[in-house]
């Protein structure tokens, strides 16, 4: 099957990194035609003026519409677009020049109707960003399920890097209102329609990820607080690795009384755990700082995550609340 690729970005008020994304678009020597679908998601700082810009390099759409979340925006995208396959990306990333070669490479060997590919951190991002990629994405802390090779288990895409054929948009309906985790909703559902996922770990994307400590504990705190839900939603894909997080901290305040009656060997364990991390970061990035940082970025990975899940857990499964009245805020309306 020809494949035409349709790329969907909702943006909120980020103007500057549509510029960036598309400076990238803009370099790729992709031979064959492909169109942009930019859906600015109700913003008041929007960027019409930066995709303007882009007019006579690049085949763009360019649509304004009310705020319904970056799910519903994505959809919106996908129903304008004119491909038969959608790329979708967040805003705040940054394509390499062969990241269309690597897809279309794959596709043509292995088609699939969905795929995700992982990120990683530009050699110019900030070193609190590379500290960040480098909680989010390493085996230590998340176990590769961001898109590393030999993932375990079937691949959930990320909807920052993740490509969706028209026939399963079409026949799943696309994303949900909640966000986050309208991402691995959509992909489960897609596996209960009988449609395969796959990751493509060569078509990464450069992620910048949250630029502020608070921006990221909010943001792993969401994770958290969404995770019970889509448990409740889909059971069958539960596992006993999302509490890893909340067992971290119970072990890190079992260690810190075993400590004060003088058992130091639960600590020496924890602090081994963040001295691998420390050195990983500094032989993945080059740099002292940047393994400094990375022991903080786990912490408020681990902190955040971990509280949002008990919370949600309590609530959702223990209390038996109902999630959309329960956390409001993780749900659009449209």
């Amino acid at each position: 099957m020809e494949m035409y690729f349709s790329f969907i970005v909702p943006v909120y008020n980020r103007p500057n990194e549509i510029k960036e994304l598309l400076d990238s678009m803009s370099v790729m020597n992709y031979p064959k035609a492909y169109e942009i679908v930019i859906v600015e998601d109700g913003s008041s700082n929007t960027s019409k003026d930066v995709v303007a810009s882009f007019a006579d390099r690049l085949s763009i759409s360019y649509y304004q519409k009310p705020n319904t979340g970056p799910g519903d925006s994505r959809n919106y995208g996908m129903r304008k677009a004119k491909g038969n396959y959608f790329i979708i990306l967040d805003s705040d990333v940054i394509l390499p020049i062969d990241y269309l070669f690597k897809v279309t490479d794959f596709l043509t060997k292995n088609y699939v109707h969905c795929f995700g590919g992982p990120d990683d951190a530009h050699e110019n991002f900030s070193n609190l960003q590379k500290a960040i990629s480098y909680s989010m994405t390493s085996y230590l802390t998340t176990g590769g399920i961001r898109g590393r090779k030999n993932t375990l288990g079937k691949f959930q895409p990320r909807s920052f890097n993740m490509g969706l054929s028209k026939e399963a948009f079409e026949a799943s309906g696309g994303f949900g209102d909640i966000h986050p985790g309208e991402d691995p909703d959509l992909t489960i559902r897609l596996w209960k329609l009988g449609y395969d996922t796959a990751l493509i770990p060569d078509a990464k994307v450069f992620h910048k990820r949250r630029i502020s400590w608070k921006k990221f504990y909010i943001q792993v705190n969401k994770f958290g607080l969404v995770r019970p839900i889509l448990n409740l939603w889909h059971p069958e894909t539960a596992k006993i690795t999302y509490w890893f997080p909340v067992l971290f901290l119970l072990y890190t305040l079992f260690s810190v009384i075993a400590a004060s009656f003088g058992w130091w060997y639960f600590i020496a364990i924890w602090s081994v755990y963040f001295m691998v991390i420390f050195l990983g970061a500094i032989i993945t990035y080059r740099n002292i700082l940047i393994g400094i940082q990375a022991i903080l970025a786990v912490w408020i990975q681990f902190y955040g995550y971990g509280k949002g899940f008990l919370k949600s857990y309590y609530y959702i499964h223990l209390l038996k609340k109902v999630p959309e009245k329960q956390f409001k805020t993780l749900f659009f309306s449209k």
